[in-house]
């Protein structure tokens, strides 16, 4: 699992103006959620897709955007997701 892809999938469902995606897996090494070959991943995203949203919403957003990667590949997905006048 590459963080590319996270950030391929998100670029083209949200259209973020910045997007940074840290790989946190190897902290994580010994977790069960690791054995299983998930990973630890932190998203920090903004984006006008989430103008008017709450942040329950802006996460499924996420999450519907990565699809299945979220029941297998990504064990674990902190997120930090703002609009544009939120993020300065």
């Amino acid at each position: 699992m590459n963080v590319d892809l996270i950030k391929s999938l998100l670029t083209e469902s949200l259209a973020p103006e910045q997007i940074e995606i840290a790989n946190n897996s190897q902290a994580h090494a010994g977790h069960a959620g690791a054995q299983s070959g998930g990973g630890n991943y932190h998203v920090r995203i903004v984006s006008s897709a989430f103008e008017g949203k709450s942040l329950v919403q802006r996460h499924q957003l996420i999450y519907k955007s990565l699809g299945d990667l979220m029941k297998h590949e990504i064990h674990a997905l902190g997120i930090d997701a703002f609009t544009p006048t939120e993020s300065h």
